[in-house]
C-alpha cells in the first residue's frame, strides 16, 4: 500500500494553480520591491475594475500588502490586508510565502478579490448605476484620456443613470435596453441648462439628417453603457449572464453623417446675420477652415503677417499639443491684420465685447441665431464652417495633401473620405484617362424618336 503524503502548498505550486494575474515589474518580484523608495504612500496596481492592490515599502522589514476599493464619487477605501485573526499580511521580501500570513504579489492579488468579493455579498443587489461606477474608475485608472472620460461620465450622468441606474443589472432584459435605447433616440437634443433648472431642450427638426444624427448619439451612449456592463461581468460574481445586452445591437448606418457646407452667397449671408461680437470669430472660422476650440484660443502672436500664416494649436486627448500653420489668403490675411492690430503678442484675438474669452459651447447660440436670420436650412454649426472652407478649396482645384496640411490633417485620409468626391480633378480625371476603351461608335445615322417608348 502506498503511503501518501500531504504537504503545505508551495509559492511555486500557488502560482501553477491560481487563475492568471495581472503583471508589474516593479511589485511582483522581491528584488524589483528592493528598489523601490521607502515611500508612506504605496505603490499600487490596477488588478480589476475599482480595485487596486498596494505595497507599502517600509524603512525596515518587509513591506506590507494593502487593498483599495472604489466607492463611487471619485472616493476610495484602503484598507490593509489582514490574516482571519487581525494580523497584517506582509509580502515575501524576506521569506518564502506561504499563502497565510506571507503573501507573494499573485497571492495578494488573489486575497484582494477575496476580500472584495466577501465584502460585496451582504451589499445589497447590483445596480446598473454600481456598474456605471466601476468602469468609470476603471477608466480613470488606465489612464483614458481626460476627454474620455468626461464624456462617459456625462453619459451617465444624463442618460443611462437617470433611467437605469436604480435597475439590478440581473433583472435587464433585451427588450428594457431596447425600450430605452429608442427612447434615446426619439428624444430631442439637449440645451445647456443651469443647475438645480429644468432640463431644457432644442427643438427637433423633422428630417432623416437630424433623426440620423440621434441614432448616432444613442449609439455612442449604448456603447458606453454596454461597455460598463461587460466589464461588471467579467470581473465580479454578481452577473451570471450577458445574454441580455448581447442580443441588443447598435442602430445601423448611422454615423457617417453628410458632409454639410455653405455656397458663398449662403456665406455672405450668414455673415450679415451674425452679432457684431460673433461675427469675427465666424470669419476667422471660414477664412482658414479652423475649429471653434483653435479659433477661440488664436493670440496676436500666432499670427505672422510677413509669411500669410497662423499658427493653430490642437488639444490632443492626452493633454499634448499639437501645432500646425494654415497659410492664408490675401483676404486672410488683411483680416487678420485688422484683427489683431493693436493687441500685444499674448492677447487674444477674439474676445467677447467686454473683453472675457469665448468659452466652450458659447458659440451655440450666436450661430443658432445667425443661421436662423440668414434663413439657411437645414441649418448648419460652426464645424460646418470647417466643412466649408475645405469643401470650396477641393472643389477649386487645390490638392488634397494641400488642404489636409491646412486643416491639421497628417494624411490625406480624412480629406478623401469627406471631400475627395467634389474635386474636379481627383475620381473623373482618372477615370477617363486609365479606363479601358472598347472602341465603340455611335451610328449617327440613327436618330431617336421623342415621345414614344
Amino acid at each position: 500500500m502506498r503511503a501518501v503524503f500531504r504537504l503545505w502548498p508551495t509559492a511555486e505550486y500557488w502560482t501553477r494553480t491560481m487563475p492568471r494575474k495581472v503583471r508589474d515589474s516593479n511589485l511582483e518580484t522581491r528584488t524589483a520591491r528592493a528598489r523601490l523608495k521607502v515611500a508612506h504612500k504605496p505603490y499600487v496596481r490596477l488588478i480589476e475594475p475599482g480595485l487596486h492592490l498596494g505595497y507599502r515599502k517600509l524603512a525596515s522589514g518587509p513591506g506590507t500588502w494593502l487593498a483599495r476599493r472604489y466607492n463611487g464619487g471619485g472616493k476610495y477605501a484602503v484598507e490593509n490586508l489582514r490574516t482571519p485573526d487581525g494580523a497584517l499580511i506582509i509580502a515575501d521580501d524576506y521569506s518564502e510565502a506561504d499563502g497565510h500570513s506571507v503573501l507573494s504579489f499573485g497571492q495578494a492579488q488573489e486575497r484582494a478579490k477575496a476580500r472584495r468579493r466577501a465584502a460585496g455579498k451582504h451589499s445589497g443587489p447590483y445596480k446598473v448605476a454600481d456598474a456605471m461606477d466601476a468602469y468609470l474608475a476603471w477608466l480613470e485608472s488606465e489612464g483614458r484620456s481626460n476627454a474620455a472620460v468626461a464624456d462617459a461620465r456625462y453619459r451617465d450622468r444624463a442618460f443611462i443613470r437617470s433611467k437605469l441606474g436604480e435597475l439590478e443589472v440581473a433583472s435587464l432584459t433585451a427588450d428594457k435596453l431596447r425600450q430605452w435605447r429608442d427612447a434615446l433616440a426619439k428624444a430631442a437634443p439637449r440645451l445647456r441648462t443651469r443647475a438645480g433648472e429644468k432640463q431644457k431642450h432644442r427643438d427637433m427638426e423633422n428630417n432623416e439628417e437630424a433623426r440620423r444624427s440621434r441614432r448616432a448619439s444613442a449609439n455612442r451612449t449604448w456603447t458606453t453603457l454596454r461597455a460598463a456592463l461587460n466589464h461588471a461581468f467579467h470581473h465580479t460574481d454578481k452577473i451570471d449572464s450577458d445574454k441580455a445586452w448581447r442580443k441588443v445591437k447598435p442602430f445601423k448606418s448611422v454615423d457617417k453623417a453628410r458632409v454639410r457646407y455653405l455656397t458663398v452667397a449662403e456665406a455672405k449671408r450668414l455673415i450679415n446675420g451674425c452679432d457684431p461680437e460673433f461675427r469675427p470669430l465666424l470669419q476667422a472660422s471660414l477664412l482658414t477652415g479652423g475649429r471653434y476650440s483653435q479659433v477661440v484660443q488664436l493670440s496676436a502672436s500666432d499670427f505672422n503677417a510677413d509669411a500669410g500664416t497662423l499658427r493653430m494649436r490642437t488639444r490632443k486627448g492626452n493633454g499634448s499639443e499639437r501645432i500646425h500653420h494654415v497659410h492664408l489668403t490675401a483676404e486672410g490675411v488683411r483680416f487678420f491684420e485688422s484683427a489683431s492690430a493693436g493687441r500685444a503678442g499674448a492677447d487674444l484675438i477674439f474676445t467677447k465685447e467686454d473683453g472675457s474669452a469665448w468659452g466652450k459651447s458659447h458659440q451655440a447660440r450666436p450661430m443658432r441665431e445667425a443661421v436662423g436670420r440668414a434663413k439657411i436650412k437645414p441649418a448648419i454649426g460652426f464645424h460646418g464652417l470647417r466643412h466649408t472652407w475645405a469643401s470650396h478649396a477641393v472643389m477649386n482645384g487645390v490638392p488634397l495633401m494641400v488642404v489636409a496640411k491646412n486643416l491639421g490633417h497628417s494624411d490625406t485620409r480624412m480629406v478623401e473620405k469627406h471631400y475627395g468626391h467634389l474635386a474636379p480633378s481627383y475620381i473623373a480625371d482618372a477615370i477617363r484617362a486609365g479606363a479601358p476603351r472598347f472602341g465603340i461608335e455611335m451610328d449617327t445615322r440613327v436618330a431617336p424618336i421623342r415621345g414614344r417608348r
